[in-house]
């Protein structure tokens, strides 16, 4: 049928209004995406004007979703201010700079740790993102010596003859046979950066040398043929021979915890960043080519708190017959460090490399940014995220929001922003 000049007319008039209404929608969309870093950051700054209110360092909640709280002696003291400091430089807010100097200056006494490994956790979190960030003469020198002292009090848990950091003092294992004298976690490296910080300030190498044999002597002995990972490996404190490859927090001793491989990831990034070996680089590489593409890792990209959990072939020593659990936990947390030591890698890294990292984390912090895993304002006890996992063995903080979870996650929207360059 012939079409007169009005209907031909109303047509086009149609399509122009339709691309337009398909343009402004793609660029709503691409807004949305780019913007997640802004709303997220403005949910978490709300939340944390809930958690403020707390006396103590905010852990984690309990059963009855309450806010359970620590001092600075426990591992997670240092999370909550380093916190504070990434929203402070996400959003240059005053205040909130105040809140993170006082929250980070009520840990000072645990410059002194020695009883546990996680000193830098619990300093280098807080006082290195202070030191980063602070630009008062005499604040900066403060928070020097005090992450100098930090350093000196970690050296006291490395003993030469086994050329490793101790993780914990001596203790029994699951299975009820073993007694582990000299243990090491995969999670230890992660406190290596107090220590390369220390020897960069102070031009002494001890510090940096320590770092460095851990890395080896863990990089030797942590790690499966497939770049899987032990969580516990147990050395002879005479000899520094391996006595035992075991787990403390994963599902079997032969299965790989999702956040134990976490640290892995990027306990070797920041060893390949700070002395440029490519051994390091290719630890860290290959560890995240497991991780990111194993057949168990769910789609939205945020693992399972075992990757093994439940599987034929993995026998653990902890009793799980009575977990009335109908489903495998998640753990954003290790989700969040994930994200955060890929953005790093990618920059070390080229090419399709680069990209395929890069994609991974992009795609993990919006899986993270969604409303099954974001907290509404208001709720969540104050935390950011859902959803995390910090010991199932234990029956200790499971499908609850864990601070270091947001702690990673902060870090990794930071580190997004800037490779984006928005």
């Amino acid at each position: 049928m012939k079409q007169t000049p009005y209907l031909f007319g109303l047509k086009m008039l149609s399509l122009i209004l339709l691309t337009t209404l398909l343009s402004c929608a793609q660029q709503r969309m691409g807004a949305n995406n780019a913007d997640f870093v802004a709303a997220d950051f403005a949910r978490a700054q709300r939340q944390y004007d809930l958690l403020l209110r707390h006396s103590n360092f905010p852990r984690t909640l309990d059963t009855a979703g309450h806010v359970v709280g620590t001092d600075e002696w426990d591992w997670t003291g240092g999370f909550f201010p380093g916190a504070l400091w990434y929203i402070y430089e996400y959003t240059k807010d005053p205040q909130v700079k105040a809140q993170a100097t006082a929250w980070t200056e009520r840990l000072e006494k645990a410059k002194d740790l020695t009883q546990h490994h996680d000193i830098g956790f619990v300093m280098y979190c807080s006082y290195g993102n202070a030191l980063r960030l602070e630009n008062d003469a005499a604040k900066v020198k403060k928070y020097q010596r005090t992450l100098v002292h930090s350093a000196e009090s970690a050296l006291k848990r490395f003993d030469p003859k086994v050329g490793l950091i101790k993780s914990w003092n001596e203790k029994a294992s699951w299975d009820g046979k073993t007694r582990w004298k000299y243990p090491v976690i995969i999670d230890n490296m992660m406190n290596l950066e107090l220590l390369f910080f220390a020897s960069t300030l102070t031009g002494d190498p001890k510090y940096r040398n320590a770092a460095i044999s851990h890395a080896d002597h863990t990089l030797k002995n942590h790690f499966r043929s497939d770049y899987s990972t032990y969580h516990v490996v147990d050395y002879d404190p005479n000899s520094g021979a391996v006595l035992h490859q075991q787990t403390n927090q994963g599902y079997a001793d032969n299965s790989t915890w999702s956040r134990g491989q976490g640290w892995a990831i990027y306990g070797y990034t920041l060893l390949y960043r700070e002395t440029k070996d490519s051994k390091y680089l290719q630890a860290a590489q290959k560890a995240a080519d497991f991780y990111m593409n194993h057949p168990n890792l769910p789609k939205d990209k945020v693992p399972y708190w075992d990757f093994n959990a439940g599987q034929d072939g993995y026998k653990p020593d902890v009793n799980y017959a009575n977990r009335k659990l109908n489903y495998i936990p998640r753990d954003a947390s290790a989700a969040a460090l994930v994200s955060s030591a890929l953005l790093e890698l990618s920059t070390y890294t080229t090419g399709a490399e680069a990209k395929r990292y890069y994609s991974f984390a992009e795609s993990t912090l919006k899986s993270l940014s969604s409303s099954e895993y974001l907290a509404e304002k208001g709720t969540n006890g104050g935390f950011i995220l859902k959803h995390s996992t910090g010991s199932f063995p234990h029956k200790s903080e499971i499908d609850v929001p864990l601070i270091y979870a947001d702690y990673y996650f902060l870090e990794a929207l930071l580190r997004y922003k800037k490779l984006k360059g928005a």
